[in-house]
């Protein structure tokens, strides 16, 4: 009896940890008609709507849709009766962008969506951004500024992180003032020598960070650093709490005054960042690379256009670029300051151009590589593809049409080896 019921829990707990909610039932697809998900302006795109249960087409299913430039459709219908589960659409731009389709099925009162948003000419895409006279003076002055403070770095070593590969740390160290700092977590291979470095900085939100210990037991410094000037290793509710009160709303903080814009000094510790790999004694002082997602594309376009030292960029849908052509009616970058504001100060939109990602990327002189998605919500391929289009060195882009804000394993293994490539690590 206790042999069958060790079996029983044994069984149990073996269930319970593998089982998993993984993806729904019912499913709405809206796919293209040419692979690449690309068109000539003026081409007409036909587009293919199906609704599934069990991977079969639902009969009289009602669906919502709307059809246009991403953003701003120019077609809306609700209430509509699919009779076997499937539509057909057709649709074009006369101007280089990105045309959305996106179909909400209503079934047992619950709502499944599906998009598809295809591109027309996006190599021709230009944003809308101006950039300020003085933009080279102010991005100069504030670093200079800071640099005049000493890093006076803190290490704290964390052994329960730590591999017999890797010796990780938290770190900190001064940013733009003297009782500023700057948190993050310094992850450095075990093995005496001088290694290549790579800085990731982060996406919007305030969270704990880890650092990148794989890429490290590969053969490289890393340092994963946080934006807020507090401890990134604490725990997680305090992280919320924050959200919910003092940071909540931080990426509109001042955003009419240059000076006092919150990201200031994120950008200028972003910076400092790489002013503390350099002097590391590991670092091997000849390669140093900078990375991030979403707002961490911005922040990684921002480093690489103001420090020369940096000698390889990666940006996935780099956020916050671009926020003048929402004011054309045409999809800008998060956080959409002119989407929701369509009617914006004189400095609001001059500030707003000292934070612009496009501004910085038009600034990029090392080999930079590029991956988003067609159908991102967050941050619309327009401003995407309008960034990488300005941007005047080495680059390479890597569309994965299919994905919202977030990536595929593929994506994330290509971009992963891409930094490695950079690095000269081989794996």
């Amino acid at each position: 009896m206790k042999r069958y019921l060790t079996l029983f829990l044994l069984f149990w707990v073996l269930t319970t940890a593998f089982a998993q909610v993984v993806g729904k039932n019912i499913v709405v697809t809206v796919t293209p008609d040419h692979q690449d998900w690309n068109y000539k302006v003026g081409e007409e795109a036909s587009f293919q709507v199906r609704v599934l249960r069990s991977g079969t087409l639902v009969d009289q299913v009602e669906v919502d849709y709307e059809a246009g430039p991403e953003m701003y459709p120019t077609v809306v219908r609700k209430n509509v009766i699919l009779k076997d589960g499937t539509m057909s659409w057709k649709g074009k731009l006369t101007h280089p962008g990105f045309y959305r389709l996106k179909v909400t099925a209503h079934v047992n009162g619950n709502q499944y969506a599906g998009l598809c948003t295809v591109g027309f000419s996006p190599e021709r895409i230009q944003p809308a951004t101006q950039c300020p006279a003085n933009f080279d003076e102010f991005w100069s002055t504030a670093l200079h500024n800071a640099r005049k403070l000493d890093l006076d770095p803190h290490l704290s070593f964390l052994s329960d992180c730590s591999t017999k590969d890797v010796n990780v740390y938290e770190v900190s160290f001064i940013n733009d003032r003297p009782n500023g700092r700057i948190f993050g977590i310094l992850c450095v291979p075990t093995k005496e020598g001088r290694y290549p470095a790579l800085l990731r900085v982060p996406g919007a939100g305030v969270r704990p960070y880890s650092g990148d210990i794989w890429t490290a037991s590969q053969g490289a410094i890393t340092l994963e650093i946080g934006i807020h000037g507090i401890p990134v290793t604490m725990p997680q509710p305090v992280y919320d709490e924050l959200y919910k009160g003092g940071l909540d709303g931080y990426y509109d903080v001042n955003l009419e005054n240059p000076d006092k814009n919150y990201y200031k000094r994120v950008v200028v510790g972003a910076v400092r960042a790489v002013d503390y790999i350099a002097s590391l004694s590991q670092w091997n002082g000849q390669c140093i690379g900078v990375t991030g997602s979403s707002q961490g594309g911005f922040l990684s376009l921002a480093v690489a256009a103001l420090d020369k030292r940096i000698s390889f960029m990666a940006a996935v849908h780099d956020a916050m670029c671009d926020y003048e052509s929402e004011l054309n009616k045409v999809a800008g970058g998060w956080p959409h300051y002119f989407y929701w504001d369509p009617s914006p100060s004189k400095q609001r939109i001059d500030g707003a151009r000292y934070y612009d990602g496009v501004n910085f990327a038009r600034r990029i002189s090392c080999p930079s590589w590029f991956s988003f998605g067609y159908n991102d919500e967050v941050v619309p391929p327009t401003s995407s593809y309008g960034v990488y289009n300005v941007v005047n060195a080495q680059k390479t882009l890597s569309v994965y049409p299919l994905t919202g804000h977030y990536w595929f394993q593929e994506q994330w293994d290509e971009w992963e080896n891409w930094l490695l490539m950079q690095m000269k690590i081989n794996h």
